[in-house]
């Protein structure tokens, strides 16, 4: 199967909001109108280090997106690229857009200098840490903590 893997455009909003809502709901966040807006303006806005790319199989149809920024790395003094959100629709997984979605983000840190990108999801997400074991050697050793501010 093709795909077509690029950054969003305005037009996508709509497919792009049924893909996020899909994102937001597979972690049991609350997403609405505001929060979504405000992330698609990000996506779209040059001077934000945010960027979206927006997968579309052989008939055009929305079926995956990816989220990623750069990310500053000071042991190297360099940045990596860190991928921040990834999801396919439920229909369309196991048939190669992820696969699609990986391969413009290699793409992205070689134009970029992006000796890497890193990403982290939540131990349940059985499914998806088995594709990305197939890019990986699994897992870092490292912990991820959340302070959370008043």
């Amino acid at each position: 199967m093709s795909f077509d893997t690029r950054f969003l455009v305005p037009s996508d909003k709509t497919e792009w909001r049924v893909l996020y809502d899909g994102y937001a709901d597979f972690y049991g966040v609350p997403m609405d109108d505001a929060i979504a807006d405000r992330l698609f303006a990000w996506l779209l806005d040059p001077g934000h280090v945010m960027e979206g790319l927006i997968c579309r199989d052989q008939v055009g149809t929305a079926v995956g997106i990816a989220h990623v920024r750069a990310c500053p790395r000071p042991l190297a003094a360099t940045e990596v690229g860190f991928l921040d959100d990834l999801f396919v629709s439920p229909d369309a997984r196991g048939g190669g857009a992820a696969d699609a979605l990986f391969a413009a983000l290699k793409t992205l840190a070689g134009e970029r200098g992006w000796q890497s990108i890193r990403w982290i999801t939540q131990h349940f997400n059985e499914r998806g840490r088995a594709f990305y074991d197939r890019y990986t050697e699994g897992p870092t050793d490292f912990i991820m903590y959340q302070w959370m501010l008043d």
